[in-house]
């Protein structure tokens, strides 16, 4: 284990960061993106110091193989985008990278400063960066050059620990960003490692500021809930925080009952290959025992409607939604050939349409 100093004004050395050799944190580096790699090779071979981190850290460090790799650096979007031509720059307020390699996509993002307190958009040092995350066991960085960890903020001893402790302070964690009260169930599921009393309170306590998210970020969560192999003790645990009521409202009213809240989860149980199966699991109980709905061809798209108003305030795409409700037709034994939003499109009828011949 190493030690990671800075110096203060007076010249006094001051400690900052526990660098974890491989020997320590035990990553396997077969388990790291060649691609995420060379990504962080490149900007450092340019003089920018730059990390993997977040969640991809916490998993191989977990033994586990990330799904994604998001990668932070001192280099600002510019510099990124100059390295990488198959880069584009995203964003309004804090401007990140999306570096595209094959079929996978890479977040770049800047260190961000502290300068305007939590939310600020401005660029800042690893210092700054790592008290702007949520979780402890988010906050660490890897270096894969060097096989090493660097961690501010005692992130390995929670993992040690299996905790979820918050970096930003209680008082403000989840009135800065009320979603983090959604990750911190998710996480306690995914990782087993488990919710502090305190933390467990807070967000009992606040679980109201979750009306105030917007249908677009309510949507991105549900998406990541449901296409988890954890999907059903993901939902079942935030239901007991009372937080479903605010990503579910219809089917959390109805869970009341039993017998629909079992076979609610049950479907989310299932195995899904696909999001629109993943999908086909939010809505598939509520149809199944809505004794209005028939399963027949012709009246395919009453059940899509009906299907997204169970589902708000998600709003998924009407082709995607479309596609899961096509697969619960099929399991009723009904073939949907395609779906009437397609055949009445304005696009399909510019298709068709005769030539003009007046020029």
């Amino acid at each position: 284990m190493r030690i990671r100093y800075s110096t203060e004004k007076d010249g006094r050395p001051v400690k900052k960061a526990i660098v974890y050799t491989q020997d320590e944190h035990g990553i396997d580096f077969a388990k790291v993106d060649t691609d995420a790699v060379m990504i962080v090779k490149r900007l450092r071979a340019n003089g920018f110091e730059t990390y993997i981190v977040g969640g991809a850290v916490r998993d191989l460090i977990l033994g586990q193989a990330p799904k994604d790799f998001d990668i932070v650096s001192a280099a600002s979007p510019a510099n990124i985008r100059k390295l990488f031509h198959n880069a584009r720059i995203i964003g309004h307020r804090f401007r990140l990278v999306h570096v595209a390699l094959g079929a996978k996509l890479f977040e770049v993002s800047t260190f961000r400063s502290l300068k305007d307190g939590l939310t600020s958009n401005t660029y800042g040092t690893i210092e700054e960066d790592v008290q702007r995350r949520d979780f402890s066991m988010n906050a660490l960085f890897y270096d894969p050059t060097e096989q090493l960890v660097i961690d501010y903020v005692d992130g390995m001893k929670d993992i040690w620990k299996k905790q979820i402790r918050p970096i930003i302070p209680l008082a403000t964690i989840f009135t800065d960003d009320p979603v983090r009260m959604i990750r911190a169930v998710k996480y306690g599921v995914t990782t087993g490692f488990h919710i502090p009393l305190q933390v467990q309170w807070k967000i009992r306590r606040q679980v109201s500021l979750l009306s105030s998210i917007s249908p677009s970020r309510l949507t991105e969560e549900i998406f990541k809930i449901i296409h988890s192999p954890h999907a059903a003790r993901i939902i079942e645990n935030l239901h007991a925080f009372g937080i479903y009521a605010y990503l579910q409202p219809n089917a959390a009213a109805r869970m009341q009952n039993h017998e629909f809240y079992a076979q609610y989860l049950q479907r989310f149980a299932a195995e899904k290959t696909n999001m629109e199966q993943a999908l086909a699991s939010l809505v598939a109980t509520f149809l199944e025992n809505d004794d209005s709905i028939v399963w027949d061809e012709a009246h395919f798209r009453e059940v899509c409607l009906a299907a997204r108003s169970f589902a708000l305030p998600m709003n998924p795409p009407r082709a995607l939604l479309d596609r899961a409700v096509r697969f619960l037709f099929k399991e009723h034994g009904v073939m949907v050939r395609r779906a009437p939003w397609f055949v009445n499109s304005p696009y399909r009828r510019k298709r068709s349409a005769k030539p003009d011949t007046d020029a």
